[in-house]
Parts: C-alpha cells; structure tokens; sequence
C-alpha cells in the first residue's frame, strides 16, 4: 500500500478548494510557489478568481471548517463533563495526614459548593477516569489503517460525512450509556474513536480543530451548570454534528465534475490551481528502509513526546483547576480553553515568521526544525516544572499552563513538516505509522496520571504529574534534535 490515512483523503480536498499540498515551510513551497505562478500567467484568463468570486469552493471551505470544529468539539467535550459528572471523593488519610498539601478553599467558591453549584452522579475514582478519557484513543488506534483504506476507494466525501455524523450520533446517546455502566461509556467513546479518525487527520490540515478545542472547553463548564446539566454538553454537539451532516451531504461533492451547479469558469480555475499531486505509476513501499530509517524512528519519537504533553494536559487539565486551584466549573471551561487560544494564534503567527524567514534565506529548513522543534519541547518543559513551585497561585498557574501549551504551537514547523522531506513518495505511509505510535498517549497519559493521582488529589501528585510530562519531552525530543537529518529513506 502506497500510504495511510492523511495523504490518502489530502488529494480529493485539494482538487476541489485550490489549495497546494505543500507544508508551511518546506523547500518544496517554491518550487510550487513557481509552478502555480507561471499557470496563473499562462492559462488562469479563463477563470479568473476575482471573476468569479464567492464560490462553491467557499461553500466547501465553510462545512470543512465547521465540520473539523464540530469533530474536536465532539472529541475534547469529556474532558470538561467529566469533571461535573463525577462526585467529590472524601480525602483519604493520607491526604488528611498532609493537609498542607492541598490548596484551601476560597470563601466565595465554598459557598458555591453548597448552594448553586451542581453536584455529580458518578463514584468514578480516577484510575476509572484516566481509563474513560483516554478510551477514544483505542477506538482511534483500531481504524487507523482502515480508514485510510477506506478513504481511497469510497471518496472523501462519504468518509468525512459519515465519520462525524456517526460521532455525533453516539456523542447524542453518551449520557444514556454513562448511567447505564462505565464500561458501556468506555464502549461508546471507543466507537467515536473508531467514527472520528477520518476527520480527525482532516482537521490537521485545515485547523478547524483549534477552534472547536478553545469553543467546546469554553462552554461546557457553563453547560453543567445548567438546569439540562452535563448530559447538555454530549447532546448539543452532538446535535450540532447531525446539523452539519445533513448540510455536508448536501452541498459536498468529491470533485468539481460531480457538482451539479458549479460554474464552468469556477471548475477550470479550481483544476489549474491544483492540479495532480497524485503520480500514477504504484510504487513498492521499502518497509525494510522505512523500520531501520533512523531519522525516521527519531521522527516518532517526537511525535509521541508532543503527543504525551497534549493530552496529558489536555484531559486532565479541568481536573487539576477544579480539584487544585479550585475553580468552579464556569471557570474551569474558559481556563481551560485559553491555552488552546494561545496555541493557535502563536502557531499562526510563528509559522508565517518561519516561512518569512525561509524564503528571505535566513534559516535553512534544517535549523527552522531545529529552532521549532527546541521551542515547542524545552520552553514547555521548564513551564511545566514550575507549575508545582506556583502552589496554590491559581493565576500564576494558569499562566504558566498558556505559555507552555501556547508555544507547543511551534511543533507544526517542527516534525510534522519531515514526513515529506524523509520519503516524498511515501510520505503517506510515513504518516500513518507515526500516527498510529503516536496515538497511544492518548489512552496511556490519562491511565497513567490517574494512577498517579490515586485520590491524592494534592499538590505533591500532581506534581509527579507535571515532572513525568517533563521527562518524557526532554528524553525524546532530545533524541529528534540529535539524530535529525534531511536525508531521505532509500528505496523513495
């Protein structure tokens, strides 16, 4: 098989919205850059882009984006709920023999608790919470490949449709399957796992993703709170999943042939902006090059270090603002959403410096990794061991919790760009492997933090916490830094 899941579904939403296959700053981008230019030169008079304007193309673009904040609000909705769902457990003796290791409630906010303030429903400890966040990373793990299969053959309009109408069905019936038993709800959110993988590759191309990450956090603790309580936060995404389904299916079409009202102008100028990234002739994978490639297994290793930190933090951060520092759960969705606010405008904004920087000659490819890659690792790294020297400075945390995801932004201008540059014809197959290592994270850093925690909900827990995800970013990103090279696997 040539390639897995991302490039295989790329190509169809390239041939139809216009864009370039290329990465934000990758020595390819001139070359393309040049190519596209000179088409726009010779032959674009017959449709022109300011001749045409608004478009299907932006139709398309519209239920893409959507369609990818609906995917990641479905997917980090939990991670909020959660924190309602569960009762608060009673101190365990050991955590009342170490008083001083727990932040004391503020006046206003134990008021909160005893009045307005709702209460969970569920006995979960926290190793059953680590199992449940993280049970939509098995679902993810089991389809990698499958759906990447199936993408190629089906299109990517049937795929992309079905994969987040069927999340959003079971996002609807979460709720019934929580009351129901744990394990029916570890069963539901392993099953979107295996629904969302699709879109979810989608959505680190068009960056829907961060938009649904900072929405969904934002509200979902001030949902909880509502008279509907925290089954609203499954049902209204979910719902909203079922809106966009109906509206994708619709107005979405494989390719510009199959509309059956795009313009004539609007179709000839989609197809000279993009042309055919795809090279007919099959090629053999080198899987003997690809497992040995050294550049390539410390590529992984990166990915996995990055993805350890993101969603470690990611699920577990609400946990630790409302059982540490104590916010309620209005403010604990907006806290929790502001790192990923400040992730997504610093990786906007760094990567087109990087790109500047590129193109002006002023770093190489190599360095622009390089500097990234020690940008998105070391920064968080040392945030994050300061997080436990904050204590109980609820404010100062947070901060330190923005900068450090904030500057995981960096990390697309790191590894993420080097699939292409390692093997261009197999970058495909590249991408599913580090994907699917990559993955175990996932389910594996909430297992473990919970494990950790073990109804400890103390300072000096979590901060065994904070110093693992450390760790792990200094041993492995380390390794990328020193083993980084641009040479490409043989047999490509």
């Amino acid at each position: 098989m040539r390639g897995w899941s991302l490039l295989r579904v790329w190509p169809w939403l390239l041939s139809f919205v216009g864009y370039s296959r290329v990465s934000l700053v990758d020595d390819l981008k001139h070359q393309t850059t040049s190519s596209i230019k000179q088409k726009e030169g010779d032959s674009f008079g017959q449709g022109n882009s300011s001749e045409i304007g608004f478009g299907k193309r932006h139709v398309l673009i519209i239920l893409l984006f959507l369609g990818f904040a609906g995917v990641y609000a479905m997917r980090v909705n939990l991670s909020v709920a959660i924190v309602a769902m569960v009762k608060s457990r009673p101190r365990s003796q050991n955590q009342n023999e170490q008083i001083d290791e727990t932040c004391p409630i503020p006046e206003a906010q134990r008021t909160k608790m005893g009045s307005s303030e709702i209460g969970g429903e569920f006995d979960w400890d926290e190793e059953t919470q680590g199992m449940i966040l993280g049970s939509f990373f098995y679902g993810y793990l089991l389809t990698n490949y499958l759906g990447g299969y199936l993408a190629e053959r089906l299109g990517g309009r049937l795929i992309f449709g079905t994969g987040v109408t069927l999340t959003a069905l079971l996002t609807v019936i979460s709720p019934l399957a929580a009351r129901h038993s744990s394990s029916a709800f570890v069963i539901i959110r392993i099953l979107e796992g295996m629904t969302e993988e699709r879109a979810r590759s989608l959505a680190r191309i068009c960056g829907g993703c961060q938009l649904g990450t900072v929405i969904t956090l934002s509200i979902s603790g001030w949902l909880t709170q509502t008279p509907w309580g925290w089954p609203s936060v499954f049902i209204i995404f979910g719902l909203y999943g079922l809106v966009w389904g109906c509206l994708w299916f619709m107005y979405a079409y494989d390719t510009p042939d199959l509309h059956p009202t795009v313009s004539t102008a609007e179709k000839i100028y989609i197809k000279q902006g993009t042309g055919d990234h795809r090279k007919n002739e099959k090629l053999d994978v080198p899987w003997l090059s690809i497992l040995t490639s050294t550049p390539f297994l410390v590529v992984i290793a990166a990915h996995i270090g990055q993805n350890w930190g993101f969603y470690c933090i990611l699920t577990e951060l609400p946990t630790y603002l409302k059982n540490i520092q104590h916010y309620d759960m209005k403010q604990n969705g907006i806290l929790s959403a502001l790192p990923y606010l400040v992730m997504w405008l610093f990786s906007l904004v760094y990567s087109a410096y990087m790109d500047h920087l590129l193109e002006k000659g002023v770093l190489t490819t190599k360095q622009i990794r390089q500097l990234s890659t020690v940008i998105a690792t070391y920064i968080p790294m040392v945030l994050l061991l300061l997080i436990p020297w904050a204590g109980c400075d609820g404010q100062l945390a947070v901060t330190l919790i923005c900068i450090a995801v904030g500057t995981t932004g960096a990390t697309f201008c790191a590894f993420h760009c080097a699939f292409q540059e390692l093997a261009p014809n197999f970058s495909g197959t590249l991408t599913g492997i580090s994907n699917t290592l990559a993955t175990i994270p996932g389910f594996l850093a909430p297992a473990v933090t919970g494990a950790i925690i073990n109804n400890q909900q103390t300072l000096s827990q979590w901060k065994k916490v904070f110093y693992l995800v450390s760790l792990v970013y200094l041993v492995l990103c380390s390794l990328y830094l020193i083993f980084l090279s641009k040479t490409t696997i043989k047999g490509d």
